[in-house]
């Protein structure tokens, strides 16, 4: 089997493990990488070159596939330019900042015929994975609604990190698109969402613009629904998803980590990660003072937990297999056809939206 060269474009906190990661995967090797502010300490690390240019990056002959993990912002052009010099492409989330440049990125991937994989990692988790697969068995019966918490409450930073600013970042809602993701994964795309805000307790110059208090409703086929929340203005932190069934429920709790079935007068208990230790480990994160309620933001230099690592690693593994040819079940797939990516971005335009319009957007607003 043939060895894969990996270029990384952006080694922040995210970029520079995905390398680490990636260097420890069978018969993959990072050789170069691309990063205006980070990239000659990682590269030494890494032990590969640095770039500086797009264009050369891509044009070596040992870059076989680039893992884009780029401010959200700086995604477009990175994957746009890969994809046109025949090179095989994992781009962080949000994919983009508007439906119309991910779908651009997608096909772009898809003309010039590379694998294009959205960098979604709530579906590597352990825990997620086993309530698909409860679902998919009819375990908890038909799903009929989701409810999803991602909140907490942060005061000022040192600086104002670009993830603050709703310009660069997308906002709190494309930023932190995980849980819109998860649930979508399992309730395929809404028809109608609706979603209020702003932000009521983070103004001024100590915080970025981004909106701290969001609730969304997303409306789908046959009377299905699922509320989410997000936002950095919650003193009662919370972060889990929430899956009701006709026949029984699924909780996934990533502050008191660990995830429960409960079907009539019965639990069952599973973890939300690989090991019992990831799960204790997330539970005394989100219960200490190394984060603000459910909000992280690692900063180049950091090294990520290890429930973090592990998910990340479960990631990479699955990326490097597919690079060499592995087969991908029908329920990992829409990562890689871009169905995941355009989904995601699709659903936080509308709510977007309907956030600026205050109504309901029908989703065919924004895919059509």
């Amino acid at each position: 089997m043939d060895r894969i060269g990996y270029a990384i474009v952006g080694t922040g906190y995210f970029g520079a493990e995905l390398g680490r990661i990636m260097n420890e995967q069978e018969n993959a090797k990072v050789v170069a990488v691309l990063d205006p502010d980070n990239a000659t300490e990682i590269a030494k690390e890494l032990n590969c070159d640095v770039e500086t240019d797009l264009d050369k990056l891509y044009s070596r002959s040992d870059v076989d596939a680039v893992i884009v993990a780029s401010p959200n912002y700086l995604h477009k052009e990175p994957v746009i330019k890969a994809a046109k010099h025949g090179v095989h492409v994992f781009c962080e989330k949000p994919i983009a900042l508007s439906y119309s440049d991910c779908d651009e990125m997608v096909r772009t991937c898809e003309e010039h015929g590379v694998r294009f994989m959205a960098g979604h990692v709530m579906n590597f988790f352990k825990g997620v994975r086993h309530a698909k697969k409860l679902i998919n068995e009819g375990v908890i019966g038909d799903v009929l609604y989701c409810h999803c918490a991602r909140n907490g409450w942060e005061e000022p930073q040192e600086s104002i990190s670009w993830k603050k600013i709703r310009e660069k970042s997308g906002g709190h809602l494309y930023h932190h698109i995980h849980e819109l993701d998860c649930i979508q994964f399992i309730m395929g795309e809404p028809e109608t969402v609706t979603m209020i805000g702003g932000n009521v307790a983070h103004q001024g110059e100590e915080f970025g613009d981004e909106d701290d208090m969001l609730f969304i409703s997303l409306e789908f086929p046959n009377k299905r629904f699922a509320l989410l929340e997000y936002g950095s203005a919650f003193h009662w932190p919370q972060h889990y998803v929430l899956i009701q069934g006709s026949k029984g429920a699924i909780k996934i709790d990533m502050y008191d980590c660990g995830g429960t079935l409960r079907v009539g007068d019965k639990e069952e208990h599973f973890l939300v990660h690989e090991t019992k230790e990831e799960d204790d480990d997330r539970t005394r994160i989100y219960h200490g003072t190394e984060m603000d309620g459910a909000i992280m933001y690692g900063k180049p230099g950091k090294k990520p937990p290890m429930w973090l690592h592990s998910i990340m690693k479960n990631e990479m593994k699955f990326f490097n297999d597919v690079m060499h040819g592995a087969e991908v079940s029908e329920e990992f797939m829409p990562l890689l056809t871009g169905k995941a990516a355009r989904a995601a971005i699709a659903t936080a335009d509308a709510l977007t939206l309907s956030l600026n319009e205050d109504r309901k957007v029908k989703l065919s607003e924004i895919k059509n």
